[in-house]
């Protein structure tokens, strides 16, 4: 049974069908949607993913974050199945269906955003979610402008084009919007050297502060949104210290705090969300938004906020046809009462901590490894030339995940200069496949740190 199967490579990397069909990729597809891996997927369970050739691979990338369920949860499957015997689409500004209401219900118990009434409008992806999250702060406070970060990444739409830091995502595509100013983002690892770690987060505050004196005065900012986790940026979380300073800061000064939870939410922090952890301290966001892994694979994401914010934005400025789609709903139900029932939060927590104790030991022996870091199953390793000089290999990293991929594990690098692997593997991993896999990836930095 795949589920429970381990990575086996039969063929040489790709095998003759995936040739055959990455070949018409390339005569089909834009070469811009590029992709590095020699694998066409014929099936998936679990953590597992064979291809058209019998290869079996790990996935610890998981569609980037959407599958924590896994592939193919039979539960899912029904619940899917279910629904497309009823219809398949039902656009809630023509007709009301229900599983819209439950969903949206649900979410409003589960999300820890301030207020004690929360409402949620249901898109398609996150950066639609990111885009009207900004639409609602704007609506509601009537100011233009809004605060981001280094690092961030928001999605590829023009507006989350501008919100995201790498301009490699965005390349010549401008005029952007304005009204998009770019504070530092507490990246300690690579903070001000001799700093203790209160005194990073005191000085990433204070250049915090200085947007509001260089680029935009605070009662001009509708909003602050922040990767609780910074994806793309490289996996690093937001110091809850400095969340502290921040919300003071957007409480001074009327600005929302919007946190962006599309790659961090559905368990993988050892929370539902990321932000639980900053509610429970008492600075829970004022909006927060969602997508990957909300409906196990099938597009769809959300906008959470209080009634009060949602009620004071203006008519007919969001909404969308195909947004909370019935089986894209009947969908995340079933995520969720999956991961409520199965305790995917506490098997976050078990997995984190068995890759850590192996991540913080290839930290002690390999000079290469500068840092690990994240916040429960979501971790990133960076890869330096050494220590000392911290100096950020991205030759290494992109060796390891070609190594990796050619012996069953796929992963996948991120961070600004693209020398740090993600661990986004499904939450439903087995520990023998977690084992597996952690031996191919130590397999893979022993042989291309050596090269």
């Amino acid at each position: 049974m795949l589920r429970n199967a381990l990575p086996t490579i039969n063929t040489p990397l790709p095998g003759p069908k995936a040739q055959a069909i990455i070949e018409r990729r390339g005569k089909a597809v834009p070469n811009a949607i590029n992709c590095v891996y020699p694998c066409v997927i014929s099936r998936g369970e679990g953590a597992m993913l064979e291809d058209v050739d019998g290869n079996i691979f790990l996935d610890w990338v998981g569609g980037v974050g959407v599958l924590n369920i896994g592939y193919s949860h039979p539960e899912l499957i029904e619940a899917v199945k279910e629904q497309s015997d009823k219809y398949f689409h039902a656009m809630m500004n023509i007709v009301t269906h229900e599983g819209y209401i439950k969903l949206a219900e649900k979410m409003n118990q589960i999300i820890p955003v301030k207020g004690e009434k929360r409402k949620t409008m249901f898109v398609n992806s996150g950066a639609e979610a990111v885009e009207n999250a900004v639409k609602i702060a704007k609506s509601y406070t009537k100011r233009p402008n809004i605060i981001v970060f280094s690092g961030a990444f928001h999605g590829r739409t023009l507006l989350a084009s501008a919100m995201t830091s790498k301009k490699a995502y965005s390349s010549g595509i401008g005029p952007f919007p304005d009204g998009v100013y770019r504070a530092e983002f507490p990246y300690l690892f690579r903070g001000p050297q001799g700093y203790t770690e209160e005194e990073k987060i005191a000085y990433y505050a204070d250049k915090f502060k200085k947007v509001f004196e260089e680029a935009s005065p605070p009662e001009y900012v509708a909003a602050v949104v922040i990767e609780p986790v910074q994806g793309e940026g490289g996996f690093i979380p937001a110091p809850l210290e400095w969340v502290k300073a921040i919300r003071k800061l957007c409480d001074e000064n009327g600005i929302l705090m919007i946190a962006d939870e599309v790659q961090t939410g559905f368990a993988r922090s050892g929370k539902m969300f990321v932000s639980n952890y900053w509610a429970e301290a008492g600075y829970a966001p004022d909006i927060i938004t969602t997508a990957k892994s909300i409906a196990g694979g099938i597009p769809l994401s959300a906008v959470t906020a209080s009634a009060q914010i949602f009620d004071g934005v203006k008519s007919s400025i969001i909404g969308g046809t195909f947004g909370g789609n019935p089986l894209a709903c009947a969908s995340a139900l079933k995520v969720i009462e999956i991961i409520e029932r199965d305790n995917l939060c506490e098997r976050a927590l078990d997995i984190a901590e068995k890759c850590k104790e192996k991540f913080n030991l290839w930290q002690e022996q390999y000079e290469e490894v500068g840092d690990v870091r994240g916040i429960g199953c979501m971790m990133g390793i960076e890869f330096v030339t050494d220590k000392k000089s911290k100096n950020p290999n991205p030759k290494l990293v992109s060796d390891i995940v070609k190594c990796a991929a050619s012996n069953g594990l796929i992963i996948e690098s991120a961070g600004i200069y693209a020398n740090v692997i993600r661990f986004l593997c499904p939450l439903v991993v087995t520990d023998a496949q977690l084992e597996s896999g952690l031996q191919i990836l130590e397999s893979a930095i022993e042989k291309c740190r050596s090269n």
